[in-house]
């Protein structure tokens, strides 16, 4: 079996629950308490020099402070002074005339048939996929003229559903029957979105089936055994319903999950940023910020990607991918989230993310830890199989697997601290 690698000063594995930076120099990454890097002060590092490199290359570079037009650095501020509102109609004005970096400069874009898990194995899934053609994808789904009255007819005009509220950015509830009738009204007193009609128990899911690679990848799919006394995941199958100027703000789709979109009418306009670590470490500052709604995320990092998925493309964002999502258009699309292989440290680290900031139970992956139990089991079945024919696995299934018994480790010592906890109660 492969030997583990070993990083840092100390020459210790990789362990989830300690923070990381990567030198820029040597490319070996080091703990941030053995090299007095904090990790909330990461992300003012430019460019990182391990204690070996400054040797040669001289002290980290810093941050220079951004001048120009950002929002941001303007205040995001309206005429009168106040700051500008997330998802508000002169946030969506500005957005829409703002330029970006193009997200052909990170996407790959194979055919569908192209699209298999040797495609993504070979290039780790780090980066987003777009396909413009289902052809060849495996995917089943409503003809183009499917719209938000067919939705309705099959799941039902009494399904409660979970609605946003886009210039207020809060979450409501309605009838399925009263938001089709709101999206078909020609005089609409607000702006609308539903992003999480998951329908995998309704009669729609007949005529939706999820992309052969998701279904090869997806651990729920494969791994979730039917006689689990726990509830199966079902996060595999959304109907998006958006209204012209809808908007998600930045986030990381639960557990770390991978998603798929496919646009069945409208258009969709993603906004895409790499998960590095010090990403990371401004995405979780700037979620807990008390001012989140009045800073738009992607001013804070150094690249943010627009990508504009057009009717009849198919987007599939990695793990662990920051985005949020303009509707520029009205827009029908389906989707899904999936946990994989590919990448198991990042999704681990997305919910460590997700339990620091507190993430109500509603917005995080229905029994995450249980699949990963799941998972571990398997793996270890798969790697006993493989010594017994002298085979050796994948790199990143022993990366994956060993990020999976150090998260073990951890979850298993804080149940067994609050147990302890508990007994010694008098």
């Amino acid at each position: 079996m492969a030997s583990v690698p070993v990083y840092c000063l100390c020459r210790l594995p990789y362990d989830v629950t300690r923070f990381m930076i990567e030198c820029d120099i040597c490319q070996d990454w080091f703990h941030g308490s053995c090299v007095g890097v904090e990790e909330d002060k990461a992300a003012e590092i430019d460019l990182y020099h391990c204690p070996n490199c400054q040797v040669t290359h001289g002290p980290s570079v810093m941050r220079k402070r951004r001048g120009g037009t950002k929002q941001a650095d303007a205040g995001g501020r309206d005429t009168s002074g106040r700051p500008v509102k997330t998802g508000s109609p002169q946030f969506v004005r500005e957005l829409r005339s703002r330029t970006f970096p193009s997200a052909d400069e990170v996407l790959l874009k194979p055919s569908g048939a192209q699209l298999t898990v040797e495609f993504l194995e070979e290039r780790s899934f780090s980066v987003p996929v777009m396909v413009l053609r289902r052809d060849g994808l495996g995917m089943n789904l409503p003809p183009g003229n499917f719209g938000v009255n067919d939705v309705e007819h099959y799941i039902g005009p009494d399904r409660e559903i979970d609605v946003i509220d886009v210039s207020r950015q809060a979450d409501l509830k309605m009838r399925l029957g009263d938001f089709v009738e709101y999206y078909n009204s020609p005089n609409r007193d607000r702006v609308l979105n539903v992003i999480s009609l998951e329908f995998s128990e309704t009669r729609l899911s007949n005529l939706v089936e999820t992309p052969k690679i998701v279904r090869k990848l997806s651990w729920v799919e494969n791994l979730w055994p039917e006689e689990s006394v726990f509830e199966r995941p079902n996060v595999q199958k959304y109907c998006l319903m958006g209204v012209k100027d809808s908007y998600t703000d930045f986030h990381i789709d639960f557990g770390g999950t991978s998603v798929w979109y496919h646009v069945l009418r409208g258009e969709k306009i993603f906004y895409l940023i790499s998960p590095t670590p010090a990403n990371l470490a401004l995405f979780e500052r700037w979620s807990s910020s008390s001012n989140q709604n009045e800073m738009f995320f992607g001013d804070q990092v150094d690249m943010c990607y627009k990508c504009s998925v057009k009717q009849g493309n198919t987007l599939f964002i990695p793990t662990g991918w920051i985005h949020a999502v303009l509707t520029p258009v009205d827009c029908v699309a389906f989707g899904g989230n999936f946990l994989h292989s590919l990448n198991i440290d990042m999704q681990l680290r997305a919910y460590e993310i997700e339990k620091r900031l507190s993430t109500a139970d509603l917005f995080s992956f229905p029994n995450f830890e249980t699949v990963c139990w799941y998972v571990g089991k398997h793996l270890l079945d798969t790697f006993r199989g493989l010594r017994e024919n002298r085979r050796h696995p994948a790199t990143y299934l022993v990366h994956g697997a060993k990020a999976l018994n150090n998260a073990f480790r951890t979850w298993t010592r804080k149940e067994n601290k609050f147990l302890f906890t508990m007994t010694a109660k008098p």
